[in-house]
């Protein structure tokens, strides 16, 4: 199927290219989720008449996310999980958890951008992990796992 981007898909292309997909990644993800078009002649020129537009949109939510990026850099996050005598915890911390405590720091951050370099964090101390804010940024976090009991 030929799309139309509307906005940057890794892997797949930039702003206003049109590539081609199979059917059921355009019919299932991309289209409902408003990250693309079919490529007919009519969707075409509509696009050129937005593409400025769309452009801008791309542009702002480009330096949003450099923004928050910075913040980000200089944040050590610091999580409590119990833990056993030799520092191995009861469970482990994942994603989610990450993104939960984010949340409560003030960052609008799903765990789906939450990236765990190795793996769910199964130890205590100084982790790092990356945080996906935008196609173009990726910025690394250092998360401390510390135990409950202290």
């Amino acid at each position: 199927m030929q799309v139309i981007l509307l906005e940057k898909i890794v892997k797949l292309g930039n702003l206003g290219d049109i590539v081609k997909v199979k059917d059921g990644y355009a019919r299932n993800f991309l289209i409902p989720r408003r990250k693309v078009r079919h490529a007919t002649k009519n969707a075409i020129t509509e696009f050129e008449v937005k593409r400025a537009e769309l452009e801008k949109i791309a542009a702002d939510k480009l330096v949003a996310a450099q923004t928050q990026s910075e913040k980000l850099k200089s944040l050590t996050l610091q999580v409590r999980q119990k833990s056993g005598v030799d520092g191995r915890l009861f469970g482990s911390v994942t994603n989610q958890d990450i993104s939960a405590e984010l949340k409560q720091q003030g960052f609008a951050i799903e765990k789906a951008q939450v990236r765990l370099l190795k793996g769910p964090i199964k130890t205590l101390g100084e982790h790092l992990i990356q945080v996906v804010l935008h196609t173009d940024i990726v910025t690394d976090v250092t998360v401390s796992v510390l135990n409950a009991q202290e």
